[in-house]
């Protein structure tokens, strides 16, 4: 019976690893990525632990399953985080690489703000927090591609 258990509870966390948004954390890995695969990227600057807004769109929209559905086959994730509270703190590294893209991609320091990249990571539109449904959110990013 333990084993039935095990297998089950196997399982279950496999499927729920298959709806997990594949963030990327690296502006050279998002871009040779979204070359390889002819996609833009979706570059999310966020304060995930002290920013409301930013929190809400995780939630209402990036973590749903329907917008990672949506998004799978359409864009290179990219996350840039800049938490406060010292047990979410990146490494030295990591905070220097967001800090560049920061500067270049987000110099009025706007949170939660969502800039669509071609793969060679010129700015084809932004945008920040609204309440809007997956589905919406998702038109609007695809819009800045025409």
């Amino acid at each position: 019976m333990n084993k039935l258990k095990f297998l089950i509870i196997i399982t279950m966390l496999l499927s729920f690893s298959a709806f997990a948004q594949d963030w990327q954390t690296n502006i050279d890995t998002a871009k040779a990525l979204a070359k390889k695969g002819n996609h833009n990227i979706v570059l999310v600057f966020q304060g995930s632990d002290w920013c409301a807004p930013c929190i809400k769109l995780d939630k209402e929209i990036w973590s749903t399953a329907k917008f990672q559905d949506l998004a799978k086959h359409h864009f290179v994730m990219l996350q840039a985080d800049f938490p406060k509270r010292k047990k979410n703190q990146l490494s030295d590294s990591q905070t220097a690489h967001n800090a560049k893209l920061a500067e270049k991609y987000n110099p009025n320091g706007y949170f939660p703000y969502v800039v669509v990249l071609s793969p060679e990571g010129k700015v084809l539109g932004s945008l920040g927090y609204e309440k809007s449904t997956p589905e919406d959110y998702f038109k609007k990013l695809t819009a800045f591609e025409k």
